[in-house]
């Protein structure tokens, strides 16, 4: 799966702007500011009707624009097109069109369209709460098992049930087992879905992991939200009063969490920047392998700045593995000319110059 065709309009400071990238490598490069990561942004809007920069949707919109319009001509894996585009509007409307059909819902999207996205805040991945190493995992387990999404929306359904009787009481106590029976049973469904995709996904990471760093005491375990030794029911029952004061349900798959320790400490406390970011693209690419394995289609990489925080060596190994991927990938940097020679003669490498908002396209490496 690729972009052949991306159009870009009301985009930050972007200057409208149609592109035909390279099915493989596309660099960026360009000042700070000049605009190279609005365009990621663009494509990210494209893949998930959101920006990863701001939660608040004005500041992506163009100044003195009424809306964002990005629209995308993807190849599929079976050599199909297909079009998608996403419109935002300043008052807060959207709107998506798959081939020219109005999608049903964003999950819908980014089915279409799986993007991985390794930028400066990657970092979070390790420093971060467990909600963004959740949200990593459960984006994954999305794309490999179809019957995911249906789990997780009936988790979702009976949580806000129950929290709602935990902070008003309006349930009588049929209602209360029902939806706690619901729940349980729904997360049971959940953590499998979780654990089975984790077990194919360690021995991956692990070997992505080799290529880039020696890391062997690194390990990588799942926590799946409640007790281990008990059923979710048991424990929702046992904690009832705690719950109730609270207001909230303290266990279940909404506390799952990725766990990577060193030595018993958590990585981010060990490890330094450089290393950090390693491992982040690590655990990215990964998840990469596979999903295209599971759609027979590459996802779309986005990396922001790639040359920070590493050095020759490392930024030379992280362009190997994704050129190993077999997939596009958007990569911004200040300097051309670090990544000019990190790819093998036979790669189409498409190069992107980017001032002042407008961009063009100075050269394509394998030409």
């Amino acid at each position: 799966m690729s972009l052949t065709r991306l159009s870009v309009t009301g985009v930050r400071n972007l200057q409208p702007v149609t592109l035909a990238p390279s099915p493989r490598i596309n660099i960026l490069h360009g000042d700070n500011g000049s605009g190279k990561t609005s365009l990621l942004e663009a494509i990210h809007l494209l893949g998930l009707a959101r920006s990863f920069r701001s939660t608040r949707l004005n500041p992506v919109i163009a100044y003195e624009h009424p809306s964002c319009t990005v629209f995308g001509e993807t190849q599929l894996a079976s050599g199909q097109l297909c079009a998608l585009g996403v419109a935002r509007e300043r008052g807060g409307d959207l709107r998506i069109r798959i081939n020219g059909q109005n999608a049903r819902s964003m999950s819908e999207l980014a089915d279409t369209l799986p993007l991985q996205l390794i930028n400066p805040d990657s970092f979070r991945l390790l420093e971060g709460a467990p909600k963004l190493r959740r949200q990593f995992l459960d984006w994954g387990v999305f794309h490999v098992e179809h019957r995911f999404l249906g789990a997780w929306q009936r988790v979702q359904q009976a949580l806000r049930q129950r929290n709602s009787w935990l902070r008003r009481g309006t349930l009588d106590a049929v209602s209360q087992a029902a939806w706690t029976r619901e729940l349980a049973q729904a997360s049971d469904e959940i953590d499998g879905y979780r654990r089975r995709y984790i077990q194919v996904f360690k021995p991956v990471f692990e070997r992505t992991l080799a290529a880039l760093l020696q890391l062997e005491e690194l390990q990588l375990s799942y926590y799946r939200g409640w007790d281990k030794e008990r059923s979710l029911e048991d424990v929702l029952d046992a904690s009832i009063d705690r719950d109730r004061a609270l207001g909230h349900t303290q266990a279940g798959p909404q506390r799952a969490d990725l766990r990577l320790r060193i030595g018993g400490h958590n990585a981010a406390d060990v490890l330094s920047r450089g290393q950090q970011k390693l491992v982040v693209c690590a655990l990215k690419i990964a998840q990469g392998h596979l999903v295209s394995e599971a759609k027979r289609g590459q996802c779309i990489y986005l990396v922001d700045d790639l040359p920070s925080e590493l050095d020759d060596q490392h930024r030379q190994a992280l362009c190997e593995l994704l050129e190993q991927l077999d997939c596009q990938v958007f990569i911004t940097c200040v300097d051309s000319t670090v990544l000019q020679a990190g790819w093998k003669a036979e790669t189409p490498v498409s190069m992107f110059h980017v001032e002042h908002g407008r961009i063009t396209q100075t050269t394509a490496l394998s030409e």
